[in-house]
């Protein structure tokens, strides 16, 4: 059971959030805080294992909370949440010690598979961050880095269909549904697609759809 508290100072964001993730049987939401303080004195009596973080907060902002915990609360890991898209806050919040960092119009089956990656010891930004990033720097890139190539690796019409839509954002239940088939299907071509391509997440997938012409 993973144990999470949420940390955000609308608490209507925090009881939709309770709302996605008290579906899911292997996490539990153990608390709630309106600011970094507060979950600081939380902190003291429950013990956690994720806390998802809003950055722009009274008090206590979700920066400082960050360091506080990375210095303190070691075990603990933070899933940032926010509205903003900004380079900058997700660099900074990456920097201050968060292992994610997500958008507050997250769906929930992404939420929860956040959840179990940053519970697990994993890293994980928002599968429409990282396309937008990719995308962005791809178009800003240098001459050196143009011309820097990946090598090509030929992929099946249905991988090459599901490559497309995984650049789109989609989850895998999402891309089984525009497919007409299981998301047991979806899994094992995505396993595929990475295996062949050597990519080891969905940043470095987009990567190599850009940098082979399959998106634009």
């Amino acid at each position: 059971m993973i144990r999470v508290i949420l940390v955000d100072d609308h608490r209507l964001i925090r009881k939709g959030l309770r709302s996605l993730l008290e579906e899911e049987l292997t996490v539990q939401v153990v608390g709630e805080a309106e600011s970094g303080s507060q979950l600081i004195d939380l902190l003291q009596t429950v013990e956690t294992d994720v806390v998802i973080m809003d950055i722009k907060m009274p008090h206590m902002d979700g920066f400082d909370a960050t360091r506080f915990l990375t210095k303190n609360f070691q075990s603990v890991k933070v899933l940032a949440l926010s509205m903003f898209e900004s380079e900058n806050y997700i660099n900074k919040m990456l920097e201050v010690g968060a292992q994610g960092y997500i958008l507050k119009n997250i769906t929930r089956e992404e939420l929860v598979h956040a959840v179990q990656m940053i519970a697990n010891g994993k890293n994980y930004i928002s599968a429409e961050i990282t396309i937008n990033l990719l995308k962005k720097n791809n178009s800003t890139a240098s001459t050196e880095n143009q011309n820097e190539s990946t090598e090509f690796v030929e992929l099946s019409k249905r991988e090459l269909e599901v490559l497309k839509l995984i650049t789109d954002g989609l989850t895998n239940a999402e891309i089984a549904e525009k497919l007409f088939t299981s998301k047991r299907t979806i899994d094992s071509h995505r396993q595929r697609i990475i295996e062949k391509t050597q990519a080891k997440n969905t940043a470095a997938l987009v990567k190599y759809a850009l940098s082979n012409g399959i998106i634009n």
